[in-house]
C-alpha cells in the first residue's frame, strides 16, 4: 500500500466511484479510493436505480441532469457497461396544485438541459398502455432520463478513474483518521497508514461513525426502504418498447418495468423504520451486501394503491422483495462539501437517491475541491448549512419526515414541523399567541407572517390568502412602523490588534474608518466567486461586530476562524444576542421616548452604529435594515429581549406599530432591489456580474479574490444581474424560471415577489449580456413580459433611510 497520496475517498458506493472518478478526469492522479469490502456493497448495489430529471430545486436538477447524460455515455467511454435504460419517467399529478408545480419546474427545464413537457391522460396512456388513468390531470414528461443498473454503473465510473490514474483499494477497512500538525491526514486501515492532503467522507451508511473519528457531526439517519419485483408479465414478454418510470404521489412511490418483469417501490407515509434501529442506526463494520426481511404489511395500504394505478401487476406473483437502508438527510439533499470545522476534510454522503446524484455530486465536488468553485450553486447541498443544532433527535425526527414525504408536492408555504422548534428567542411564545407563523432558517425559528386565530394558509403556487396579510404587515412598515424578530442572524465578535487586517483581507469592501461606522462587504474565493455576505460594524480600534445570514453562520465561523491568528479572537455570539427591528417613517418618534440617546438624523446617521440603552437595556444599535425604511437594528442581550419588544410595543401603539415577518421583508426587499445572500449572490458569481461593484474596492490593496475579480471586469462578464418588473396577474416569480428572447432561452430568474407598496411584481435574473429588451419570463406555463430598471422602484434615492 503507498504511504502518501493527495486524496483518500473512504467509501466504494455511487458517491465515492463517482468523485473518484471526475477529481481523476478533472486532473487529479494521486487518488486513493477505499472500500471495505467490495464495491457498492453497502447501498448502492440493493437500489432500484431511478434516475429522474423531475425534482423540485433547480441546482438538485442540475446534479441530475449531469448523472443522465453521463451514464448513457460511459460504456463508450470505458468500456464497460453501465446498463442504462432510458426510458423517460412520468410524474402524475391529480390535483390543480400538483400541475402549477409541473408548470414551475417545466419553466426552469430548458435552463438546465433537460427536456420536459406536461400530457394529458391520453398521451399518458399511449407511452402506458396498462395505467387507469381515473383521476390524473396530467404528467410531467422527461424523456431523457430513466434507470440505471446501480452496480454496472458504478462499476464503469470506477474503470474509467483507474483508467485516469485513480488508485481503487478494496477488502481494505479504514479504521481511523487521525488530523497532523502538518495539516494532512493519516488515514488508518487494517492494511497499512496513508498520509494524505484531502479526506472525503462517502462512506454511505458509515458516515456518521467516519466523521466522529475527527468531531465531525453527520446529520443522517439510515432508513429501510422496500420495493418489489413481480414474476415476468406476458404483457411485457411480447411489448417492443420500455415503460417509462411512474411516479405516483397517491402510491407514496414509483413503479417500472424491470426487464420482462414488474417493480414497485413505496416511501410509506407512516410507521417507517430506522435501519439498524436496536444498535444506534448504524451496520456492524463487518455488514456487506446487506438486507433486511421484507414487510409487505408495512406498505401494503399504498401498494394496493398502485396495484390499482396498473392491474396487470396485481395479477403477477412476487418474485422478490428488498428492503435495504438508504441514507436521509434533514432536508433530503445529500452533503456534499467541506465539513464544517476542518480544513481539506470534505464529505460526499448522506444521499437518499444516491443513484441519481452520484455522476452530478462527483463533477461539482471536484470542480470545488481542485479548482476552489463549483460551475454551480452548491448551497443546498453544502454541509456547513446545518449547525450543532442538529442532533441526533432532530436528525431522527426530520430524516423521517423526509423518508415519509418523499413524494409531497413541494408547494410554497408549506411547513415541515418535525423536529421543531429548535432554537428560538424568548420572543418565540408570546408572538406564536399573536398570531405567528413561523418558517425554519439553521434550526431558528422565524416569523413568516402574522395570522388572525383559526387561520389557515391555502398552499399553491400562485398567489394565495396569505397575499392580504402580507400586504397589510408591508403597508405598515412603508406607513408606519414595523418590528420584527431577527434574533436568527448570525453575531461575531472579532477582537484584537489583528482584527482589522484580517476582515480586511477577507472582504472586498473598504472597512469602516470611524468608531460606529457599518459597512456591507463580500467574502470572496480565490476566483473571485461570492463566499459570503457580512454587515461590519467597528465598535472600537480593535473590535468589529460582524453579522450574516442565519443559514451561513458555520461557514462564516470557518472563515473567521481559518483566517484568524493569535492576536485576534473570533466569539460567535449568536445565542448571546437577539435583535429586532424596528423600521417605518414613525421609528424614530417609537424610539426616541426610551432611550437618553440622540436619535436625530445629525445625532445617529445612517449606516452607522452606537451602543446605547433602550428602556435601560444595553443594545447595539445600527441604523441599517433590509427594507428600505428609517429604521435600527437593536442587538440587545437574550435574555432581555422580550422585556425590550414589550417597551417598544407599548410605545408603537400611539403611532400603529405592527408585526410582521420575512415575506413581508421580501416584499419591501424586492422593492428596494436588495440582492440576497444564496439567490443573487451565490458561488457561481463575481461581485461585477452581480452588479456589485459599489461594494467592491480594489484601491485598498489585497484581499482574497481581488486579482480573479480584477480579470473579470477587465475581460467582460459572460452574464450579468438585472431588475424588472414583470406583467404577472396572479403569481409571482420564485426562482428558476427561464427568461426568453423569441425562441432563445438568455437567462434565469433568482428571485421575485409582489411589492405590495408599489403594486409590481419583481425580479431579479441573470441574463446574457446583450439581453436588453423584448424579454419574456415563463411562469407557470406563461410567457410575462419583463420590462428591466436601472434603478429601485422604490425611493431609489434612499431618502427613506436617511430621514
Amino acid at each position: 500500500m503507498q504511504s502518501h497520496a493527495k486524496v483518500v475517498i473512504i467509501g466504494g458506493g455511487m458517491m465515492g466511484v463517482g468523485l473518484a472518478y471526475h477529481l481523476a478526469e478533472e486532473g487529479w492522479r494521486d487518488i486513493v479510493l477505499i472500500e471495505k469490502g467490495e464495491l457498492t456493497s453497502g447501498s448502492t448495489w440493493h437500489a432500484a436505480g431511478q434516475c429522474p430529471s423531475f425534482i423540485s430545486n433547480y441546482n438538485m436538477a442540475k446534479i441530475h441532469h449531469y448523472s443522465n447524460t453521463l451514464y448513457p455515455r460511459l460504456e463508450e467511454i470505458t468500456g464497460q457497461p453501465a446498463g442504462w435504460h432510458g426510458c423517460g419517467g412520468i410524474r402524475l399529478a391529480t390535483t390543480q396544485e400538483e400541475v402549477d408545480w409541473f408548470r414551475h419546474v417545466a419553466g426552469f427545464s430548458a435552463n438546465v438541459g433537460f427536456h420536459m413537457e406536461i400530457i394529458g391522460p391520453d398521451r399518458i396512456k399511449e407511452l402506458n398502455p396498462w395505467l387507469e388513468t381515473d383521476g390524473i390531470l396530467a404528467g410531467a414528461y422527461t424523456n431523457m432520463d430513466g434507470h440505471v443498473d446501480p452496480s454496472s454503473a458504478c462499476n464503469a465510473m470506477a474503470a474509467g478513474a483507474r483508467q485516469f490514474g485513480a488508485t481503487i483499494l478494496r477488502r481494505t477497512r479504514v479504521t481511523d483518521i487521525k488530523l497532523l500538525p502538518s495539516g494532512e491526514f493519516e488515514v488508518t486501515t487494517d492494511k497499512g497508514n496513508i498520509t494524505c492532503e484531502h479526506v472525503v467522507n462517502a462512506a454511505g451508511c458509515y458516515a456518521r461513525e467516519v466523521g466522529k473519528w475527527v468531531g465531525v457531526e453527520t446529520p443522517i439517519t439510515n432508513m429501510e426502504h422496500q420495493y418489489l419485483v413481480t414474476e415476468p408479465l406476458a404483457e411485457f414478454a411480447g411489448s417492443d418498447f420500455e415503460l417509462p418510470v411512474m411516479r405516483d404521489p397517491a402510491t407514496a412511490g414509483y413503479y417500472r418495468q424491470e426487464q420482462k418483469a414488474g417493480l414497485v417501490g413505496i416511501y410509506e407515509h407512516f410507521g417507517s423504520r430506522e435501519a439498524w434501529a436496536g444498535r444506534g442506526g448504524f451496520p456492524e463494520w463487518n455488514s456487506e451486501n446487506e438486507l433486511f426481511e421484507g414487510d409487505i404489511d408495512r406498505i401494503a395500504p399504498w401498494l394496493e394503491k398502485a396495484l390499482e394505478r396498473m392491474p396487470i401487476f396485481a395479477n403477477a406473483g412476487i418474485k422478490r422483495i428488498i428492503n435495504g437502508a438508504i441514507p436521509h438527510t434533514p432536508d433530503g439533499n445529500p452533503l456534499v462539501g467541506p465539513a464544517p470545522g476542518l480544513r481539506n476534510y470534505w464529505q460526499c454522503c448522506g444521499a437518499a437517491i444516491g443513484i441519481a446524484q452520484g455522476a452530478g455530486t462527483g463533477k461539482y465536488l471536484a470542480q470545488w475541491m481542485i479548482h476552489g468553485d463549483a460551475e454551480i450553486n452548491m448551497h443546498c447541498v453544502d454541509p456547513r448549512r446545518f449547525g450543532a443544532y442538529a442532533d441526533p433527535d432532530y436528525t431522527r425526527a426530520k430524516s423521517f419526515d423526509d423518508y415519509e414525504n418523499m413524494f409531497e408536492t413541494p408547494l410554497p408555504g408549506r411547513e415541515i414541523h418535525a423536529g421543531r422548534p429548535s432554537r428560538v428567542s424568548p420572543l418565540y411564545e408570546p408572538l406564536k399567541a399573536k398570531g405567528a407563523v413561523y418558517t425554519e432558517v439553521y434550526g431558528w425559528e422565524r416569523p413568516k407572517y402574522f395570522a388572525p386565530k383559526g387561520f389557515e394558509e391555502t398552499l399553491q403556487y400562485r398567489r394565495n390568502n396569505v397575499f392580504d396579510i402580507v400586504a397589510q404587515e408591508a403597508q405598515a412598515v412603508r406607513e408606519r412602523v414595523g418590528l420584527m424578530d431577527l434574533s436568527s442572524f448570525a453575531k461575531f465578535d472579532v477582537t484584537g490588534p489583528g482584527a482589522e487586517a484580517l476582515l480586511d483581507g477577507l472582504t472586498a469592501n473598504k472597512l469602516p474608518k470611524k468608531i460606529g461606522g457599518i459597512t456591507l462587504t463580500h467574502v470572496l474565493s480565490d476566483n473571485g466567486r461570492i463566499d459570503g455576505e457580512w454587515t461590519v460594524t467597528r465598535l472600537a480600534d480593535d473590535r468589529f461586530y460582524v453579522l450574516t445570514g442565519a443559514g451561513t453562520e458555520r461557514m462564516a465561523l470557518d472563515q473567521l476562524t481559518f483566517a484568524a491568528d493569535d492576536v485576534v479572537t473570533i466569539a460567535n455570539v449568536t445565542d448571546e444576542f437577539g435583535m429586532l427591528v424596528v423600521a417605518g417613517p414613525k421609528a424614530r418618534d417609537v424610539l426616541a421616548p426610551l432611550t437618553d440617546a440622540d436619535l436625530s438624523n445629525a445625532g445617529f446617521r445612517w449606516l452607522f452604529a452606537r451602543e446605547i440603552k433602550i428602556a435601560g437595556i444595553p443594545v447595539r444599535a445600527l441604523r441599517v435594515n433590509y427594507v428600505g425604511e428609517l429604521g435600527w437594528e437593536l442587538h440587545a442581550p437574550m435574555a432581555e429581549l422580550a422585556r425590550l419588544y414589550d417597551a417598544i410595543w407599548a410605545e408603537g401603539t400611539a403611532h400603529g406599530i405592527a408585526d410582521f415577518g420575512v415575506q413581508a421583508v421580501n416584499s419591501l426587499r424586492m422593492e428596494k432591489g436588495y440582492r440576497g445572500y444564496g439567490s443573487e449572490l451565490t458561488n457561481e458569481i463575481t461581485l461585477i456580474e452581480a452588479d456589485c461593484t459599489r461594494f467592491y474596492a480594489p484601491e485598498k490593496g489585497y484581499f482574497k479574490g481581488r486579482t480573479a475579480t480584477e480579470t473579470v471586469r477587465l475581460k467582460g462578464i459572460a452574464t450579468k444581474l438585472v431588475y424588472g418588473e414583470v406583467a404577472a396577474t396572479d403569481c409571482d416569480i420564485y426562482g428558476g424560471e427561464a427568461v426568453m428572447h423569441g425562441d432563445s432561452v438568455v437567462g434565469v430568474c433568482t428571485s421575485g415577489g409582489y411589492g405590495h407598496a408599489t403594486g409590481k411584481s419583481l425580479v431579479f435574473a441573470y441574463v446574457e449580456p446583450d439581453a436588453t429588451d423584448g424579454l419574456e419570463v415563463v411562469i407557470l406555463g406563461e410567457r410575462r413580459a419583463l420590462t428591466l430598471h436601472d434603478t429601485p422602484v422604490w425611493d431609489p434615492a434612499n431618502a427613506r433611510q436617511k430621514a
